[in-house]
């Protein structure tokens, strides 16, 4: 079930969002943990049995850290630590790498002359990455005495599989929500007026901008490993890069927004990345999330920028890969990662990872960093590497022409005047950052945004569903 499909939008949050207003507080809890549960089922099938077995063990291994039996006993308690972060990557690792690596086991078998080996074919649960780095997250910060074990098997499931982030993101940790799972979300009337303006502007990027600059990207891929000419290159290239991040902070923004809603306040995950004046500072804005759990799971447990500049560097290349490979099982997305960790390796020794001085210099930078990025999503959309080296050969080798039959039919003067204005979009000041804006901003500009998001972008939005334009949102399959 999608944020941006019919029986979403008119059946499942009004229903649940009535029985939640219509219930007492210590029945909350409850509405949004059935309803997260049904939610992941009617998208992931029997696949919930799988995300119900993980919950079970996190929650009685939260309980057997927290007890009194091992509080004093430090070497049972990492020996807990270990066995369910062993399960949890295990699930991880079965369901979403099995695939790849039975499949390069079976390539080295075959250039070695060994014959073939058994590839293994799995069907990925939709937002295991990230469920799976909720209990991560969880069991570790109670192991490490920053937060209490969660008792209440209820608020446990409501703060895993709460659905407005189950499946892709933000990524919420514990120790952030944990105040908020009590009975104290009584301003319902406020929520709803803070919340759906901000689900609204999720809504519009989603359904008027991304899926409309969809089928540009879509068309020139799909050619990519032939000799597509220059043009068609950079559009599909560019196409991408909007469409994966109004795509993917719709997604977020409406996620923030359906929290709110239900009295949550959940965390930020973009504040307006493509006006980085660095890769450095990108990744400060982007999926912010997942950036910080990598900072405080592992990186910092792997020293961080402590010993010295070559173990800095090493640990930023061991995080970049890490996130590459946990985007996606294949080549494309660990040499997009490697990139990424190259280009912090590189931008550190040279000290472009500060701010920049003066406005010429600013723009210079802010562009740059775009060019460095939008040629790394092309790593990350290509199907393989050879499309992906056949899409940069065109990008930087002149291949004069017009651009490619398909891409022409895809490019109608509706979707090109999107991508232009989106575009346009992106090269507006750093600040404000309109989710924010819209969800708690005050003054005129703010009332403004949330009146025609409310009164005019969701009903347009909403008409773009009824009609049928709306795809899945691009990080389920993440």
């Amino acid at each position: 079930m999608s944020f941006a499909s019919p029986v979403f939008l008119w059946f499942f949050m009004p229903v649940t969002l009535l029985l939640h207003w219509l219930l007492p507080p210590r029945r909350r809890n409850a509405v949004v943990a059935v309803a997260s549960l049904v939610f992941y089922t009617w998208g992931a099938g029997p696949y919930a049995a799988l995300l119900l077995s993980a919950v079970a063990v996190n929650y009685g291994a939260g309980l057997a850290l927290d007890s009194a039996r091992l509080r004093d006993r430090p070497r049972a308690r990492r020996a807990v630590l270990l066995a369910t972060a062993g399960w949890d990557v295990a699930i991880l690792a079965v369901w979403k790498y099995a695939g790849f690596a039975s499949a390069q086991i079976d390539a080295l078998a075959g250039a070695l002359g060994l014959g073939h080996t058994p590839i293994v074919n799995l069907a990925l649960p939709i937002g295991i990455s990230f469920f799976t780095f909720h209990h991560l997250s969880y069991v570790v910060d109670v192991y490490r005495g920053s937060t209490p074990a969660q008792r209440d098997p209820v608020r446990f499931v409501t703060y895993i599989a709460m659905f407005p982030q189950l499946v892709a993101g933000p990524i919420v940790r514990y120790h952030e929500i944990a105040g908020q799972l009590g009975d104290t979300r009584r301003d319902r009337l406020g929520d709803l007026a803070a919340g759906f303006p901000r689900f609204a502007l999720g809504l519009a990027k989603k359904v008027v901008v991304a899926d409309s600059i969809a089928p540009v990207a879509d068309a020139a891929f799909a050619h990519a490993g032939g000799e597509i000419t220059t043009p068609t290159a950079w559009l599909g290239a560019l196409a991408y890069t909007l469409q994966i991040y109004f795509d993917f902070s719709g997604y977020s923004d409406m996620a923030v927004g359906l929290g709110t809603m239900f009295g949550f306040r959940l965390p930020e995950n973009f504040d307006r990345p493509y006006t980085a004046y660095s890769v450095t500072d990108f990744w400060r804005r982007w999926h912010m999330s997942l950036s910080r759990w990598f900072r405080d799971y592992v990186y910092i447990p792997l020293g961080g920028n402590r010993g010295g500049a070559a173990r800095t560097y090493r640990n930023l290349l061991i995080i970049f890969v890490l996130c590459g490979f946990w985007h996606g099982a294949g080549w494309t997305f660990l040499v997009w990662g490697l990139y990424h960790g190259l280009l912090l390796v590189a931008e550190r020794l040279l000290g472009w990872d500060r701010p920049p001085s003066g406005l010429a210099t600013l723009v210079l930078r802010r562009g740059v960093t775009l060019l460095l990025v939008v040629v790394g999503w092309v790593f990350f959309r290509a199907p393989s590497m050879t499309e992906a080296a056949g899409m940069l050969r065109a990008m930087f080798t002149w291949r004069p022409g017009e651009l490619d039959e398909f891409a022409a039919f895809a490019a109608t003067d509706q979707r090109t005047l999107v991508l232009v204005l989106a575009l346009a979009a992106v090269a507006l000041p750093s600040a404000p950052a309109l989710g924010p804006l819209v969800e708690s901003g005050r003054g005129p500009v703010a009332r403004a945004a949330r009146a025609a998001l409310t009164w005019v972008a969701a009903p347009y939005a909403a008409v773009l569903v009824a009609a049928g334009t709306f795809s899945p949102f691009l990080y389920y399959q993440f």
